[in-house]
């Protein structure tokens, strides 16, 4: 049987949460039936679905937003995206991020392909927009134009106008790439923290929703009550932007009265060592879609805390895999990091209760099943 070819298409450069979702879903897809092809601009992400052997196509995606030839680029994109569904033969157009979507409807009409648009987050644009009546309306043209829709969590359907079209379809990793027996000393004796020492930790871009200026309030009030306890930050600006965050960041870090103990890894390509490291970890951002890096320190088996808002009440099942604290409240935050701390045996069985939900729920080879019957109804 001839295997039917599908044109994943995404925007960006870098390599964020969106995009390691997508390099598993290229990796893991069943090749007896489906040839996956990626239609990207060049740079990090070509060349890690390169390396994975799979067929990727560099095309121009030019940023829409203020662009003074909104037409002519959109036009471009759109343009590049159907001649090459047409030369490849792609029967499915899979839109892994915003822009790629808007890209892709077009495409996909001019092409005669259905179009699947993957909505990883709750707006068209990166933050809350300050006119919302137009990302409703973006959002309807998208529903409209696309064949089908998947959701990357309960949260993220939530904000979308067209619910007979969304399937829900949570984020997954590859757990046996998570291995909870993986050595944190080293990263521990690389910044000279003591192996016995509790250590509190994050993983996020530097932007203000990921928050780190909340992470390091908790921190400064957890170390009050345990001085010995020490503190990560991991994570930098893969994108090149930080709007003056990064520098604010510091700022509150040296007025913290911290010092050493709280440690800013910069970004790094393997989180693993960082997440072996830690003792619990924690995830101080605001509302998220889903927030990938919490099902990778679960497979750790690490204890997660969390605000109780966004997907993560998807996620992490309160007083059993985690602590959910109220959204926003600081005391509450560091309150449930001291408890675990002060409680190893309750974090570990946490920490172990937490890969095994992973693997029940969050598992590739179950979420590509489900992608698998989904692109079947498109045929």
């Amino acid at each position: 049987m001839s295997k039917t070819a599908v044109l994943f298409i995404d925007h960006v450069t870098a390599i964020g949460g969106a995009e390691t979702s997508l390099l598993l879903m290229l990796q893991h897809l069943g090749r007896s039936r489906w040839q996956p092809h990626l239609a990207c601009v060049d740079g990090r992400l070509a060349q890690a679905a390169q390396t994975l052997d799979i067929p990727t196509h560099i095309i121009p995606l030019p940023r829409l937003r203020r662009s003074r030839q909104f037409s002519r680029d959109w036009h471009v994109g759109s343009s590049a995206i159907s001649k090459l569904a047409r030369r490849i033969d792609a029967k499915i157009l899979h839109a892994n991020t915003v822009r790629a979507a808007i890209y892709a409807a077009p495409a996909a009409k001019t092409a005669r392909r259905p179009f699947l648009w993957h909505m990883r987050d709750f707006w068209l644009s990166e933050n809350r927009p300050k006119r919302v009546w137009i990302d409703r309306w973006g959002k309807r043209l998208l529903c409209l134009a696309a064949a089908q829709v998947i959701a990357n969590s309960q949260a993220t359907a939530g904000h979308l106008p067209c619910a007979g079209k969304v399937t829900v379809l949570p984020n997954a990793i590859d757990v046996s790439r998570f291995d909870p027996k993986t050595d944190g000393r080293t990263l521990r004796q690389q910044y000279n923290i003591p192996q016995d020492a509790p250590v509190v930790g994050m993983v996020g871009r530097l932007r203000p929703w990921k928050g780190q200026h909340r992470f390091i309030q908790m921190a400064a009030q957890v170390n009050q009550q345990l001085p010995e306890s020490w503190f990560l930050i991991v994570g930098g600006s893969p994108f090149g932007v930080t709007d003056g965050y990064a520098e604010e960041v510091q700022a509150l870090a040296e007025k913290s009265g911290l010092g050493s103990r709280l440690i800013f890894t910069g970004q790094l390509d393997d989180v693993r060592p960082a997440l072996a490291a830690m003792n619990v970890f924690v995830h101080p951002g605001d509302p998220e879609p889903f927030g990938l890096v919490n099902i990778e320190a679960m497979a750790m088996e690490k204890p997660v805390v969390a605000f109780a808002h966004g997907a993560l009440p998807e996620i992490v099942v309160d007083g059993e895999t985690g602590v959910l604290a109220q959204p926003d409240d600081i005391d509450d935050l560091a309150t449930a990091v001291l408890t675990l701390l002060s409680n190893p045996e309750k974090a570990r069985k946490m920490g172990q209760n937490g890969r095994n939900r992973v693997k029940n729920h969050f598992n590739i080879n179950h979420y590509m099943q489900k992608l698998d019957a989904i692109y079947r109804t498109l045929l």
